[in-house]
């Protein structure tokens, strides 16, 4: 991060409100989800153009397939349509997708869309883009511990040298600085099962707007705003 701009590495979003954006328009829920890609690209464009170096996006978490099977049939399709409509301009702008949680759940289609998606981006040097897909952070700290225990029962890892570096290095997020700053659209003022163990020292903002209309503006206010925060990580200065 830099100290002088105040520019965070990480930035994590939060995309809610898309239903009840529907909702205040008489639109079925799908309607809202397809609006909120819009709001991924200035996204894209603010943080690349702020120099922020990560954007990961909660994108769909294991709990959404409880909602209704047509509104999630639409959410796959609408990732998949997505990812083949917005690969050639993420190369372009060179930004490298990588994805978090569970994919093994996805239809071969989805999987596949994905992993042609990642290969394609590859070595993008301007920003990573992480989509959390069939995430939840119990589910990816669970996941961690099983990894960690089979070390353990195979003579692997002593149980003593088990630490907070051990865990880290078992989650998901191996590769990636923990956020900075954390975003969540609509107002709600709660972190839904994201990212819970790298948001320990995270600046969070939950700002009114729902997800569809979110802005370049809006990501501009949020690093304004994670400016005037003064980070301590628990010392004191």
């Amino acid at each position: 991060m830099s100290e002088q701009k105040r520019i965070p590495q990480h930035v994590a979003i939060i995309m809610d409100g898309n239903g009840r954006w529907a909702r205040q328009r008489g639109k079925e829920r799908y309607e809202g989800h397809a609006a909120g890609v819009e709001p991924v690209r200035a996204a894209l464009r603010a943080a690349a153009r702020n120099g922020v170096k990560y954007l990961t996006l909660y994108a769909f978490s294991t709990e959404n397939w409880g909602r209704p099977e047509p509104e999630v049939d639409a959410l796959m399709e609408l990732f998949c349509r997505s990812v083949v409509n917005e690969t050639p301009e993420l190369v372009r702008q060179g930004v490298e997708i990588r994805m978090i949680g569970d994919r093994s759940r996805f239809s071969e289609k989805v999987q596949r869309y994905l992993a042609e998606a990642e290969e394609r981006t590859a070595g993008g040097a301007t920003l990573k883009l992480i989509l959390a897909l069939n995430y939840s952070s119990r589910d990816e700290i669970a996941r961690a511990v099983r990894r960690i225990a089979a070390r353990a029962a195979a003579g692997e890892l002593a149980p003593e040298r088990i630490s907070e570096t051990t865990i880290g290095e078992a989650l998901d997020t191996a590769d990636y600085p923990d956020p900075d700053l954390i975003v969540r659209t609509s107002g709600e003022c709660r972190l839904s099962n994201f990212l819970l163990w790298q948001a320990s020292y995270a600046e969070l903002w939950f700002p009114e707007v729902l997800w569809p209309d979110f802005t370049e503006a809006d990501f501009d206010r949020a690093l304004e705003e994670y400016a005037r925060r003064d980070r301590r990580f628990g010392l004191v200065k």
